[in-house]
């Protein structure tokens, strides 16, 4: 499944619609602090809302790895690559408003296909205050995911057409 979704954000990828997604994210939301993923390959680009956000005087953490888990460190100037190759900073960990996250696939209860590592979820879980944003193309959503009880659900999702709000119960 998941081979088949990174194919199909693939064939969507275009800087167009980037540039669409972090408009619709730059006018929808507002906090003095963002934990944003640092996007690589066909990923939704964050590199103009990081932009965007540290010109405004936010707050821009990103991830960082130790071991299984997951931080959100200040966004720095100077950046190592993890294990995965993603640039990320020696050190930190600060709360922050809104996550913004990638994903292969998201359903309509909110519900994100991510690489299968639960770095998110266990971060979720942790942070359950935060506000979970994802970014992806809108042919990235599907009627439903498979799902365990570790997954955590988004609150939304910003695409190159809108934002879509999840209910939560």
């Amino acid at each position: 499944m998941r081979k088949i979704c990174a194919a199909e954000r693939a064939s969507l990828k275009s800087a167009e619609r980037d540039a669409a997604i972090a408009r619709n994210f730059l006018g929808c939301f507002s906090a003095g602090s963002y934990f944003v993923y640092l996007s690589r390959g066909t990923e939704a680009d964050t590199e103009s809302v990081i932009r965007a956000l540290l010109r405004e005087g936010k707050r821009v953490c990103v991830p960082r790895l130790e071991g299984e888990r997951m931080f959100a460190a200040p966004y720095a100037a100077e950046m190592s690559p993890n294990r995965f190759g993603i640039p990320e900073p020696a050190a930190g960990d600060e709360p922050c408003e809104i996550a913004v996250v990638p994903l292969l696939a998201v359903d309509g209860q909110g519900y994100r296909l991510g690489y299968g590592g639960g770095y998110y979820d266990r971060y979720f879980a942790a942070h359950p205050d935060t506000l979970r944003v994802g970014f992806c193309y809108a042919g990235q959503a599907v009627g439903r995911l498979p799902r365990s009880e570790y997954d955590v659900p988004l609150h939304a999702a910003v695409t190159e057409t809108g934002v879509t709000r999840f209910a939560r119960k």
